[in-house]
């Protein structure tokens, strides 16, 4: 600016304003900024559930429960978490459903007929009787009409718990044995593993039954506590060393063809939690069947190929006339339990007529896969 330069007394009044207007934005920003800054730094701690399983620590149950652990803390997006741990952790694998519903931990995954010795119509919920249905069949039944039934149950036995469901399992094997068999005969006197209404269904057919969690099946074989055994599948049973202790693995059988997984919540927990919270616990199970059912059928054919060609073992088609006297002995068990028990018929008579309606279409409309299957690869040989 030089001496000529004329100043404009508007333009110099204006200034003060300008800068008090500034001013007054720039402390009012620094105030809001200042205001939020609490709410923004205080971090919510995630709510920590601790779940159990009823699965020994090299089982492929394992990795199908982590599954659904994932699923849930991947949704819940920190404000929940499920810590997962192996069976024996905390509790014995049959004592799950008890430690869940007394909170000694928060959640459990097991299988209904790990505490059917409460009530046999634990059973009808997972490794369930024969009435011509599979276990995809039956799950959907779960999700149509069987849950209220089950909360009925758990209500009666004084179980605080809330359950969901995952995973409609692969037809279980009848089993590992010494030596071979060739009929329903050559069953009787058998020292043999199984659990739930299988038992009972075994035992009318002759055989004397233990029941034992998966960890203890290969010491008691090795004992002679049991002679033969079924626990569930190919991937479990070579990773807990069944080839080890028999060579013969017969494949099929109705005594559990179809269970499925039993998702267990301490009911006070649960219902404490918000319902989003709630709902991401119920929709993961669902997920975590999808998921469970692709690394089954994945595994467990893989590693059936295994213990034909790497372990030597004899895979072998359970034969026809056990398969009829497992119905003909069923009959025996079934119509004994409902006559003793009114809530056992009540849920029988459900699942009897959902079998007859949801089986009567999918035999009708089913494809034969098997005939597709050997006109591709050849007879399979039983």
């Amino acid at each position: 600016m030089n001496n000529d330069t004329v100043i404009n007394p508007a333009t110099e009044q204006a200034k003060p304003a300008r800068r008090r207007f500034l001013g007054a934005a720039v402390s009012g920003a620094a105030g809001a900024v200042a205001m939020s800054a609490p709410m923004v730094s205080v971090a919510q701690s995630p709510i920590v559930l601790k779940m159990q399983g009823a699965w020994g620590a090299k089982d492929v149950f394992n990795e199908m429960a982590e599954q659904y652990v994932a699923k849930v803390n991947e949704m819940a997006g920190g404000r929940l978490r499920i810590d997962y741990l192996v069976g024996g952790s905390v509790v014995k694998p049959f004592e799950v459903m008890d430690a869940t519903s007394k909170g000694v931990i928060d959640a459990a995954h097991t299988v209904a007929v790990y505490w059917y010795g409460k009530s046999k119509v634990a059973s009808l919920f997972g490794s369930g009787p024969i009435n011509g249905c599979d276990a995809n069949q039956m799950l959907a039944w779960i999700h149509r009409e069987g849950q209220p039934f089950y909360d009925e149950l758990v209500k009666k036995l004084g179980l605080d718990v809330v359950a969901f469901w995952a995973m409609p399992m692969p037809t279980q094997p009848l089993g590992w044995f010494k030596k071979p068999i060739k009929g329903a005969a050559d069953l009787k006197g058998f020292k043999y593993r199984t659990v739930g209404l299988a038992a009972d269904l075994m035992q009318e057919m002759g055989m004397k039954v233990t029941q034992l969690p998966g960890g203890e099946i290969v010491p008691a074989m090795e004992r002679g506590v049991i002679d033969a055994f079924e626990f569930n599948n190919p991937t479990s049973d070579r990773r807990f060393g069944a080839q080890d202790v028999a060579k013969y693995y017969y494949m099929g059988s109705y005594h559990q063809a179809m269970e499925f997984f039993e998702i267990d919540f301490n009911k006070k927990k649960y219902d404490a939690l918000p319902k989003e919270l709630q709902a991401i616990l119920k929709y993961a199970a669902e997920a975590a069947s999808t998921s469970n059912y692709a690394l089954a059928l994945d595994q467990y054919s893989r590693d059936l190929q295994e213990l034909k060609d790497k372990d030597k073992v004899n895979i072998i088609r359970t034969p026809k006339d056990i398969f009829e006297a497992q119905l003909k002995a069923w009959d025996v068990i079934v119509k004994k339990l409902t006559a003793e028990d009114p809530f056992f018929k009540k849920v029988w008579d459900s699942q009897m007529a959902w079998a007859k309606r949801v089986g009567y279409y999918g035999y009708f409309n089913g494809a034969d896969n098997q005939l597709a299957y050997e006109h591709l690869y050849g007879k399979l040989g039983f």
